[in-house]
């Protein structure tokens, strides 16, 4: 009997890379542009995996509408000048491990890759371009065509478009959002530790993992049970 397919979907910033050095400065620059402090660093990347349209807000809940509106444009701005400077290798580089296991899963028979990210289509493309990923997955789901996470939105899209049910999707990710967005969606959910949030914000996580190299031990304990 073949074996159904399975769908193993990454969270992009602090996930598959750290990006945030230019998080961070790009903020700085958008609350600049409103002449308003901008919050403390473990504030900022709290909200990492939000798209920006629910983000800042969150960071500026008492300015109006149009201030919110500038931030955002102002961020989107600031963050690709400090790419375009750097290039995305050096502003976003891969977690340690991250290629060879993309690699490895990529070579597995019936394991489809996907992304679910809070960055826009413009930011990814320049992303995979940067590390050479293209080709490695299969769909790729991001902020300008879905509600913020945590909206399961993404994981069901991608679940639509490589057609693999539930029980063989892996959402992973670094953030309390991504791991509610896999339980929305009825798909297991995977936290990485080194990313933005705390462990103990990932408390939605089937599994938590320390590093790339345990991922795909996890993977195969997940699946598992499902097989």
């Amino acid at each position: 009997m073949t074996r159904a397919a399975r769908l193993v979907i990454f969270d992009v910033d602090g996930t598959l890379v750290d990006s945030q050095a230019d998080i961070l400065a790009a903020m700085s620059m958008a609350f600049a542009s409103v002449d308003v402090p901008v919050p403390d660093k473990g504030t900022v990347l709290g909200i990492v995996g939000l798209s920006l349209n629910v983000a800042i807000p969150r960071l500026a809940p008492d300015l109006p509408e149009a201030a919110h509106d500038q931030m955002v444009k102002a961020y989107k701005e600031a963050y690709m000048t400090l790419r375009s400077e750097t290039g995305a290798a050096q502003s976003s580089p891969l977690y340690p491990g991250a290629m060879d296991t993309l690699r490895r899963l990529q070579a597995t028979p019936g394991v489809i890759l996907g992304i679910a990210t809070g960055k826009s289509r413009r930011g990814l493309d320049k992303l995979i371009e940067g590390h050479d990923l293209n080709g490695f997955f299969a769909t790729q789901q991001v902020a300008d065509f879905h509600p913020s996470k945590p909206h399961p939105s993404m994981i069901l899209e991608a679940m639509a478009e490589t057609a693999v049910e539930p029980t063989d999707t892996v959402m992973i990710g670094d953030t309390s959002f991504d791991m509610e967005m896999a339980r929305a969606a009825g798909v297991r959910a995977v936290g990485v530790s080194w990313g933005y949030h705390r462990v103990d914000q990932l408390a939605d996580a089937h599994k938590v993992v320390g590093s790339y190299d345990d991922l795909e031990a996890a993977l195969a304990d997940l699946w598992s049970v499902s097989a």
